[in-house]
């Protein structure tokens, strides 16, 4: 696997003030760990965006702080990115120990074309990653799905399924969860034909006048 190499520097501003940090192009974040105390650092913006899209959250990552002459092996624990720009906001990273494992969410990655979607099938994925226990430079940055060996409907992928090296690797979601399954694809609902409703545009018919009784002069009680 691949591991990365990042720059940081002890970072000083907090609160509100970190936007200006943003617009000058640098990121805030922070670095903790088991055997670590929490560290307020901030990043060059372009070299931790290239990381945190390559690296993902199950490479290790190099990282250097400015006066420090050891470099810390993290992972990138999680980000936060502007939901409107997706301009990447903030970083945590998790160090740790590289005898020590560590639990990891790995994604999945389908290669191949099933079968069953030239005949009009679909294929369900229910899970995009998997959660697994390794030596931090042992987790995989991906876990392949083979969607070739599923060939019509009623086929799945169950975690057990998945191809890896288990020697080094645990898996700790469940081995008879389903990846991926190929399905008929939904049907459509017919459409509803409305009925015409009844001409109302037509005047109403006079009402007729009902004949007064003989030898009874109208509008009198009896």
């Amino acid at each position: 696997m691949s591991t990365y190499e990042l720059k940081a520097d002890p970072r000083k501003i907090f609160g509100r003030k970190v936007k200006a940090l943003r617009r000058s192009g640098i990121i805030p974040g922070n670095v903790f760990g088991p055997k670590t105390k929490s560290q307020a650092l901030q990043f060059d913006a372009k070299q931790l965006t290239k990381i945190v899209n390559s690296a993902g959250e199950t490479s290790l990552v190099n990282l250097r702080i400015e006066g420090e002459t050891k470099a810390h092996p993290v992972l990138i624990a999680g980000y936060h990115v502007d939901p409107v720009t997706g301009i990447l906001l903030h970083v945590d990273l998790h160090e740790v120990d590289l005898k020590q494992k560590t639990t990891a969410s790995v994604p999945i990655k389908v290669v191949g074309e099933s079968p069953a979607i030239a005949l009009g099938k679909i294929l369900v994925v229910m899970h995009n990653e998997v959660e697994v226990q390794a030596l931090p430079a042992d987790l995989p940055e991906s876990i392949e799905l083979d969607a070739t060996l599923l060939k019509e409907v009623g086929n799945s992928f169950l975690a057990k399924d998945l191809k890896f090296d288990r020697t080094k690797i645990e898996l700790l979601t469940g081995e008879e969860e389903t990846i991926a399954a190929v399905q008929e694809p939904a049907e459509e609902p017919e459409p509803v034909v409305e009925e015409e409703s009844p001409d109302t545009d037509k005047p109403a018919e006079e009402a007729t006048p009902e004949k007064e009784s003989a030898g009874e002069p109208a509008g009198e009680d009896k």
